[in-house]
């Protein structure tokens, strides 16, 4: 299936802005947000959505540290993303949540979408020992940033054994969290948030 032709969980923007809009790392009233976007959701398809400002599309962003260090991944030379082949360190895995969540089974579409893109992105090998919400990210500098809203997750496991599964287009390694910094992680504007706005102060 063509990407544009996927249908991806929105929500109308003057639903979830209806008390303001915010810009950054929003980290207070998360249950009423979350509960919003549960009760609204819907799903679209991915082309008409990518340029419509009237929709936010969601999108699970999740963090994964053991013990002081965290899960860190950069694409090769050879990755098909030529935008994104640099010396920066990406820090989180993420993506939409789409129709074919619903088939999993579980009740719960924000758990269900945000497991399977996390199962699909990395190869983990411990447990799991807390899963923390920590902030709704948004940004309103660019176009691409107008149309997502980033849920922000703190995944935090009992090993140090995980991996990007694309080992073909991308080497993942875990960073000492006092070795992050502006020079190291990617410059994309939600990391730059994520790591003035959570990293840096944990």
């Amino acid at each position: 299936m063509n990407k544009d032709d996927e249908q991806i969980l929105v929500v109308k923007s003057d639903i979830i802005f209806k008390s303001g809009k915010w810009q950054g790392l929003k980290t207070d009233n998360l249950d009423y947000y979350i509960d919003l976007i549960k009760k609204n959701c819907e799903f679209r398809r991915r082309g008409d959505m990518e340029n419509d400002r009237s929709f936010q599309q969601i999108i699970p962003y999740m963090l994964f540290s053991f013990e002081n260090k965290f899960f860190a991944y950069k694409y090769l030379k050879n990755a098909g993303e030529k935008r994104l082949v640099n010396n920066d360190y990406q820090l989180g895995v993420g993506g939409h949540i789409n129709k074919e969540d619903i088939a999993s089974g579980s009740k719960d579409i924000l758990e269900a979408g945000m497991m399977r893109e996390w199962n699909e992105e990395v190869d983990f090998k411990g447990n799991l020992i807390s899963r923390k919400l920590v902030g709704i990210v948004k940004d309103e500098s660019r176009p691409v940033e107008q149309v997502h809203l980033g849920l922000v997750y703190h995944f935090a496991g009992d090993s140090p054994d995980i991996n990007v599964k694309e080992t073909d287009k991308m080497e993942g390694k875990l960073l000492d969290r006092k070795n992050l910094s502006e020079d190291t992680i990617s410059h994309s504007v939600w990391m730059k948030i994520v790591y003035e706005s959570y990293l840096k102060k944990i």
